[in-house]
């Protein structure tokens, strides 16, 4: 198992599928390099991000605030009516500051240097999956994506010892209220089902001692930081795993990653992730044992999947559902087109069904075949004429329908916004521009990376053969029929 793949199968299908699943995908110049680079320096720039210098801003209130304090304190001295206002002002910067973010990090995975990284940053974003809508904090939502992208392809004990004392997980599961006289079990609970372990490998008996172990782990609320509580911590035996003694959080955690379910529950979901389908029994023992040989460092196991035969797998390339996110941002990079301005990109993701930083619950996203929905697959059509040919009104109009008030209008805002429509000049040359027989591949070649089904050429020969003249307007009438074809909605 995981043998690498042959330097004689390190082709264009299989530098584009690396590129769709390392990263986002991009425009052929781009997977053309993947291909002259071979197997493992291509690889090596996906996994070895750090050698990529990466300097971007932060957004601007993305770091303690000096006047938190000060404001908690004015709220708590004003009156019912004052404290009001305070409230709905307070509300409205964070839903801004929310969009903001969102628009943000989609910005790094469009243009930044390093997709794998920030791949893997959504993958623990919906793997600890928490909520902007309990944790109302821009600041700690940017705080807990900051840690993510940092810890990315690092060290699993350390990984979950950082999440556990995150401010936005400390809230998120009520971690941050737990003390000896009443252990709050939610945390202790999801580190074992949902991150860890998986249901069926630890007993009720484990959550209530774990969660005593974890007693005292809290938020400093004026501080905006983690807080050691001592006071609250229960000192008394616990026994987890079958073993007992005077445990704390940092040792649940660690006995957790020495389960020896652990490797095999976190490498087949990284897997699962990247490759699109769960891994039989045999190559999770691999994957698990390739994890633990490499330190629990997550690394090594990237780097391995990705230059393993299995990963180039007929039954594994171009059969993953795009998530709207890696559809989105997918979609940008192949149309060499800037990504949309805020209001329109939050609403684009939300029409296809992921708000960033507002996971659906504790389990995040489904993903696969759940993304795909009568609503959502004709919500992808409409936003493939938004970033082809500019026109919100498509996207923005037909959610009002059935949408709150609220949502009517956010939609609303986003109709005004005005976006430009794709170069087709930067996305093909002269004589693709003006042959039917050449353009036909290079669309092939830069929105699928594989052939049109007979049928489907068809379809496009007799509508480009029915212009009048091959201008503009008609190549992006064709890149949008591709674009609303179910292969797109693959990778």
């Amino acid at each position: 198992m995981l043998s690498r793949i042959p330097t004689n199968r390190w082709d264009f299908s299989a530098a584009a599928h690396l590129m769709n699943r390392a990263g986002f995908g991009g425009p052929p110049a781009e997977i053309a390099k993947l291909v002259a680079l071979g197997p493992a320096q291509a690889v090596s720039y996906f996994v070895d991000y750090e050698r990529l210098p990466y300097n971007t801003p932060n957004p601007a209130w993305a770091e303690p605030d000096p006047e938190r304090a000060e404001r908690l304190r004015a709220a708590r001295d004003a009156s019912p009516e004052e404290r009001r206002k305070m409230q709905q002002e307070m509300q409205k910067n964070q839903r801004e500051q929310i969009i903001e973010l969102r628009a943000w990090w989609l910005r790094r995975m469009a243009s930044g240097p390093r997709p794998l990284q920030e791949k893997m940053a959504l993958f623990w974003h919906g793997h600890f999956a928490t909520s902007a809508e309990k944790v109302r904090d821009a600041y700690l939502m940017w705080r807990q994506n900051d840690l993510f992208r940092r810890m990315a392809t690092g060290n699993w004990l350390e990984m979950l010892v950082a999440v556990a004392k995150d401010p936005a997980m400390l809230i998120w599961l009520d971690q941050a209220q737990s003390r000896k006289e009443h252990p709050n079990e939610n945390f202790a609970r999801e580190v074992m089902e949902l991150f860890t372990l998986g249901e069926g490998h630890y007993t009720e008996r484990d959550v209530t001692e774990a969660a005593r172990a974890l007693t005292g782990w809290s938020y400093d609320r004026q501080d905006e930081d983690f807080v050691a509580r001592p006071m609250w911590h229960d000192r008394g035996a616990k026994t987890i795993f079958g073993e007992t003694g005077y445990f704390n959080g940092q040792d649940f955690l660690e006995m957790l990653v020495a389960q020896p379910q652990a490797a095999r529950f976190i490498t087949a979901k990284v897997w699962n992730y990247f490759a699109g389908t769960p891994p039989s029994a045999e190559l999770t023992d691999a994957l698990a044992a390739t994890f633990r040989n490499g330190g629990n460092s997550f690394k090594p196991l990237l780097r391995t999947m990705f230059l393993s035969e299995e990963f180039y797998s007929p039954s594994i390339i171009r059969n993953q559902v795009k998530s709207p996110v890696q559809w989105l941002v997918g979609s940008v990079r192949v149309l060499e087109r800037p990504l949309p301005p805020p209001l329109v990109c939050v609403g684009l993701t939300r029409n296809l069904g992921q708000d960033l930083f507002a996971p659906p619950n504790v389990k995040g996203w489904d993903g696969g075949l759940s993304w795909i929905t009568t609503n959502t697959l004709l919500a992808r059509y409409n936003e493939a004429a938004t970033l082809i040919q500019g026109d919100v009104s498509p996207m923005a109009g037909g959610a009002l329908a059935k949408r709150p008030n609220a949502e009517k209008q956010f939609m609303r805002r986003v109709s005004q916004v005005r976006i430009g429509s794709v170069d087709v000049d930067k996305l093909f040359t002269e004589k693709e521009r003006t042959d039917t027989n050449a353009l036909l591949p290079a669309l092939e070649r830069r929105l699928l990376q594989a052939k049109f089904k007979p049928e489907q050429e068809k379809v496009l020969r007799d509508y480009l053969d029915g212009q009048s003249d091959l201008n503009d307007g008609a190549i992006l009438n064709a890149i949008r029929l591709v674009m609303s074809t179910p292969e797109y909605q693959l990778t």
